[in-house]
């Protein structure tokens, strides 16, 4: 099934009366044309997720940062709220990473596989 759009648009006129444009005919466009590609969230285990500890520039405190989850924000935010309540502790999102308040590398990655992910552990 197709939806047909019949676009009509009116000439306009430049600075010297010179047609600038118009238009004035079908355009037919194919069911599902509209989602393809676009925004499309990968399958978990073909994530690159990434936890890992960082204790610079911050006073000596430990934060366990989980980057390359490839969702959207406001499941991250729902994922860091449950992460924060299941562990008892604190964290944030900085631009599309988790923060989680101490060192729960551990933990954060049973969890992830749980959900389907393959995370890394990187560093120490």
């Amino acid at each position: 099934m197709t939806d047909r759009l019949h676009v009509v648009i009116c000439s306009m006129s430049g600075k010297n009366g010179e047609l600038v444009y118009s238009t004035d005919k079908l355009i037919v466009r194919k069911e599902g044309a509209d989602n393809k590609g676009v925004g499309s969230v990968p399958h978990p285990h073909q994530e690159k997720v990434v936890v890992r500890l960082e204790r610079k520039g911050r006073g000596g405190k430990s934060v366990t940062v989980i980057e390359g989850l490839q969702i959207p924000e406001m499941q991250r935010e729902i994922l860091l709220k449950r992460l924060k309540s299941g562990l008892g502790t604190g964290g944030t999102l900085r631009d599309t990473a988790l923060e989680i308040q101490g060192d729960h590398r551990e933990a954060l990655m049973t969890i992830l596989e749980e959900m389907g992910y393959q995370p890394k552990r990187s560093g120490g």
